[in-house]
């Protein structure tokens, strides 16, 4: 059984808080820990104005977000790494090559969808991201 999970993007501002915002609410009675850390983080940075509106939006929420970056501790600390491209499974690996097993993107389930960044978009490319996400996070919390 999983008792922390990582949602890992490129900057920790838009997409992973999304998720980890998600999966905190459809995870809540299972007792999970969710967080969330960017491989290229801004670190610091509150979740993105349009990505928040959307969660809002949706009845969701993450106003204390404040952006972190991936570090190997944070990889060995967690039992499973969700991330949003392929291309973050390989920078991951390639700084842990250990998080192999525990690694996969978060639209796993859905014939390993890419979920791509709307960073700096419109708000319609935050709406199809977070229709995106919470396919991968319906999906997941069924297996968790």
């Amino acid at each position: 059984m999983f008792k922390s999970i990582l949602v890992v993007c490129v900057g920790n501002i838009c997409r992973s808080p999304m998720a980890e915002a998600m999966l905190q609410q459809n995870l809540q009675h299972k007792g999970i820990k969710v967080s969330s850390a960017g491989l290229g983080a801004l670190v610091g940075k509150p979740m993105d104005e349009t990505a928040l509106d959307v969660l809002k939006a949706h009845g969701g929420d993450h106003p204390n977000h404040s952006a972190q970056q991936l570090t190997r501790d944070l990889l060995h600390k967690n039992d499973l790494i969700l991330t949003m491209e392929p291309r973050h499974v390989h920078d991951i690996l390639e700084m842990a090559p250990e998080a192999r097993g525990k690694t996969f993107l978060l639209g796993k389930w859905q014939s390993d969808q890419k979920i791509p960044d709307p960073y700096r978009q419109q708000k319609p490319a935050f709406e199809h991201v977070y229709t995106l996400i919470s396919q991968g996070v319906a999906s997941w919390s069924k297996h968790l």
